[in-house]
C-alpha cells in the first residue's frame, strides 16, 4: 500500500512473514495498510481501550486474546487500569489506542483485527457509541443485510440515527453515536430491550437466543458488544479471513442482499477512501437515549 522502504514509527520483526498465503500478503502488507489507513481508523481508537486477538502466524496459525498489555509494547505505551469484577485478576492494564506507534506495535504482535470498546479511557465506564452486531446464523450476508434494515427502522422510528459497517466477516455492525451520559450497563439494557422488540416483531427471521442451536437459520441480534469491557472491530479493521477484508463504513443504500463484503479488502480499500465518507458525521450525530427510552417503552 506504501512505497517500498516507507519509514516506520517501529521497527518489524519478520516483516515477510506470509500471513495471507493464498494472496500473498505478509505481515509488512498489513503494517503498510494501517499506516496509510490510519487517519480514518484514528478517530476509532483514540483513547479507547483495545483488547487484542493475537495471529502470530496469520491464516496458518491459531489466535488468541489478550487484555493485559505484553512487555513487547513500546516504552510509554498508554494503558488504562480497570478493576475486575467477574475475575480472580485484580485488575487489567489494557492498551489504549490512538497513536500510529501503538497501532503498529500491536501488528507487530500478530494483531490482525482492532478491538474496540465503546467507552474511551478518560470517561471509561461511559460509551460514546451504542452497537447492535447483526449476525446472520445462515452464514449468508444476504441474511445480514436485510436484518440490519430491520434494525434502522426501528431505531428510525425511536428517532435515533444510525450508521451501517461491515464487520469484515459475515456480518454487519450497525452504531449510533452517543451524548456521554448513561453508563455502559445503561446502553447495554437499552440495547437488550431494542433487539428484543425488533426480534419480536420479526421471529421468523429475527432472533436473541443466546444457543446457537435454538437460533436455527434466523439472524441473531447482540446487544452484548456494549458491555463496559466488551469489544468490536473497528471501523476500518483488516479482519483474519481470506482476501483480507476490511470492516467498512457503509451508505444505508450499500446495504444490499446482494453486496460481496470481501470485495472491501487492503486492496480495494486504497480507492474507496479517496471517495466521501459514509461516516463523516458520526461523531456530529451524538444523541440521548432518553425520548427513544420513552419511545420503545410505548412501542
Amino acid at each position: 500500500m506504501k512505497p517500498v522502504g516507507m519509514k516506520l514509527p517501529i521497527e518489524v520483526s519478520n516483516a515477510d512473514k506470509v500471513f495471507w498465503p493464498k494472496e500473498g500478503y505478509s505481515k509488512l502488507d498489513l503494517i503498510e495498510f494501517y499506516s496509510e489507513i490510519f487517519p480514518k481508523l484514528r478517530p476509532y481508537v483514540d483513547d479507547r481501550i483495545l483488547t487484542m486477538e493475537r495471529c502470530p502466524d496469520g491464516m496458518r496459525g491459531e489466535c488468541f486474546f489478550q487484555k493485559e498489555m505484553p512487555k513487547g509494547m513500546p516504552p510509554g505505551t498508554p494503558v488504562k487500569r480497570i478493576q475486575n469484577v467477574a475475575s480472580s485478576r485484580k485488575s487489567t492494564n489494557y492498551v489504549v489506542g490512538g497513536s500510529l506507534k501503538t497501532q503498529l506495535a500491536l501488528v507487530n504482535l500478530g494483531c490482525i483485527a482492532v478491538h474496540v470498546s465503546g467507552s474511551r479511557a478518560k470517561t471509561f465506564p461511559k460509551p460514546d457509541w451504542m452497537c447492535i452486531d447483526v449476525d446472520p446464523t445462515s452464514g449468508e450476508f444476504r441474511d445480514a443485510a436485510r436484518a440490519a434494515i430491520h434494525v434502522k427502522d426501528a431505531l428510525d422510528t425511536l428517532g435515533l440515527v444510525s450508521f451501517a459497517k461491515t464487520s469484515g466477516s459475515r456480518g454487519l455492525h450497525v452504531f449510533v453515536s452517543l451524548r456521554l451520559g448513561p453508563t455502559a450497563d445503561e446502553v447495554l439494557k437499552f440495547a437488550e430491550r431494542l433487539v428484543a422488540r425488533i426480534a419480536a416483531a420479526h421471529p421468523k427471521e429475527l432472533t436473541v437466543e443466546h444457543s446457537i442451536a435454538a437460533r436455527g437459520k434466523r439472524v441473531y441480534l447482540d446487544p452484548f458488544r456494549n458491555g463496559s469491557v466488551q469489544t468490536v472491530v473497528a471501523p476500518y479493521s483488516v479482519r483474519r479471513r481470506p482476501r483480507a477484508p476490511v470492516s467498512t463504513p457503509l451508505y444505508w443504500p450499500e446495504v444490499r442482499p446482494n453486496l460481496d463484503p470481501s470485495t472491501f479488502n487492503i486492496e480495494s480499500m486504497r480507492d474507496r477512501i479517496k471517495k466521501a465518507d459514509p461516516w463523516a458525521d458520526f461523531f456530529r450525530s451524538r444523541q440521548t437515549l432518553t425520548s427513544a427510552l420513552d419511545k420503545l417503552t410505548n412501542i
